[in-house]
């Protein structure tokens, strides 16, 4: 990706180098994009196709153009008006390989359609220039807590590794709704719906493999504490999980209230109406806890742990005790 300024645009043009997988090759553009961009209407496609889309070898763009594996399409539009988000971290432990961080709720990972410079890879650019820092794994937006970062490819290649190869282990907090059993393992395929907002996962005989093994660790009048550990790295794994327990985390906008909902969030943000529908929580409340990982150089295991954030303890303190 490339950020190029002019003198005489208002804001920033950013350029976003889109590259055709092999399993959309010889498809019509427009219905590539669809598919790669997601939520737009065909409307909003067809005059993204007009003023933004450009072949790199420079032909024409049509929407019936077809696409080919492995050729790269260009996406060049003003950078979007983000919304506030909180750009700040904790180092929780840090080295010459890896650095550690405790990341808040609300801070997206990655480029979005609405993040550019909010996010934490842009913020990992900004305070280590010099530096190449790979996010080894992925937690969601809302989610927070401890997150794994390499310094350097070959370190980011080892811990990849070892995700794949489950050897790492990873523990969430999760407050849910109901009481569930004391313990339990939640052994549910899981698979990409096909729904309006792209992003909601399913259980599904022929999806993927996904286990979760959870315990409670503290009940309340209507909620629970549990300690989740996924087995399985799905994603939106614990709160699919939990959710098809019939005990949702809560705050959840799009496995807890409705689809529906969630993409008036995502469109509006969160009104006072809304909120009161999100159980008066702006963000799930799911964290990420503790994490065991080998480290890159000793092959040791290494523990970095964070506490509940202030959010969260605010929170539960409010709830009723369990009788």
């Amino acid at each position: 990706m490339q950020v190029e300024t002019t003198e005489r645009a208002a804001r920033e043009i950013i350029e976003l180098c889109i590259v055709v997988p092999q399993e959309c090759d010889g498809w019509r553009l427009d219905h590539f994009l669809k598919r790669r961009i997601g939520r737009l209407s065909r409307t909003r496609i067809q005059s993204i196709l007009r003023t933004q889309i450009f072949f790199s070898d420079g032909r024409s763009v049509r929407p019936a153009a077809s696409v080919h594996a492995g050729e790269t399409i260009l996406l060049r539009r003003p950078a979007p008006i983000e919304p506030e988000v909180p750009r700040h971290f904790q180092i929780l432990y840090e080295d010459a390989s890896v650095l550690v961080i405790d990341k808040p709720a609300g801070l997206p990972m990655h480029t979005t359609a609405k993040f550019w410079r909010n996010t934490l890879t842009a913020l990992l650019r900004e305070r280590y220039p010099n530096e190449s820092m790979e996010v080894a794994h992925r937690i969601d937006r809302e989610t927070s807590g401890v997150l794994v970062i390499a310094r350097g490819h070959e370190v980011a290649s080892f811990l990849t590794r070892a995700f794949a190869r489950r050897a790492v282990e990873k523990t969430y907090l999760a407050l849910v709704k109901g009481h569930p059993p004391d313990e339990g393992r939640i052994d549910r395929p899981l698979k990409l719906l096909d729904s309006p907002s792209h992003v909601m996962m399913g259980t599904a005989p022929d999806g993927l493999t996904a286990v979760t093994r959870y315990r409670v660790v503290r009940r309340f009048a209507a909620h629970t504490l549990c300690e989740a550990h996924p087995e399985s790295g799905r994603q939106h794994q614990i709160r699919v999980h939990f959710q098809s327990i019939g005990h949702p985390i809560v705050g959840d906008k799009l496995y807890g209230a409705s689809e529906a909902l969630f993409m008036r969030a995502c469109d509006e943000g969160v009104t006072p109406e809304l909120l009161t529908l999100f159980d008066d929580l702006p963000r799930h409340a799911l964290h990420a806890h503790r994490l065991t990982f080998p480290h890159p150089k000793t092959k040791q295991p290494l523990t970095v742990e964070s506490p509940l954030p202030v959010d969260l303890v605010d929170y539960i303190e409010r709830l009723a005790p369990h009788a």
